[in-house]
């Protein structure tokens, strides 16, 4: 097995990031990466970085297996996580509670008492992800109008519930 390292992300993932998410998209049916969609990956490290928040990326062997990124929203104390992503050979390894914990980090910093997140309708293994770590699905979804038809669920946690 390879050794596998977290890191900062930086502007130059972004070509990577766009082959993981492509990757990981590619499980799903009638789910599609269209680099229009995905504008932040231009710069992913500035874009996360201009939210007040951060991205992380996971490493093994020069390729990006996973990634997670955080940002302040309109509201004070609440932010968001984006692009939590883990490639399938590279899962069952620790590396989303690892970023997820350098990004409560962060929100512990910043003074945050709120995480939220929106996940396709379609990654079940992400939400069981998130709840045994302390999400609760709120009832409510959103159509993103993409080109894969997506539908996401809402995800939120008190940081200071767990």
């Amino acid at each position: 097995m390879s050794y596998t390292f977290i890191r900062p992300a930086t502007d130059e993932d972004g070509p990577a990031l766009k082959l993981l998410i492509t990757e990981i998209f590619a499980d799903y049916d009638n789910c599609h990466f269209v680099d229009e969609e995905f504008p932040e990956l231009a710069h992913p490290a500035s874009y996360y970085v201009a939210l007040g928040g951060q991205m992380w990326v996971a490493e093994s062997d020069g390729a990006l297996v996973g990634s997670l990124a955080v940002g302040e929203s309109l509201t004070p104390g609440v932010f968001e996580l984006f692009k939590v992503y883990v490639a399938r050979k590279a899962r069952g390894q620790g590396l989303a509670w690892s970023m997820y914990n350098l990004a409560t980090d962060l929100v512990d910093s910043r003074e945050g008492h709120t995480l939220k997140l929106w996940t396709d309708t379609r990654f079940v293994e992400g939400h069981q992800f998130y709840e045994k770590v302390g999400f609760e699905r709120v009832p409510v979804t959103r159509y993103l109008n993409d080109a894969s038809d997506t539908w996401e669920y809402c995800y939120r946690l008190d940081a200071h519930d767990g």
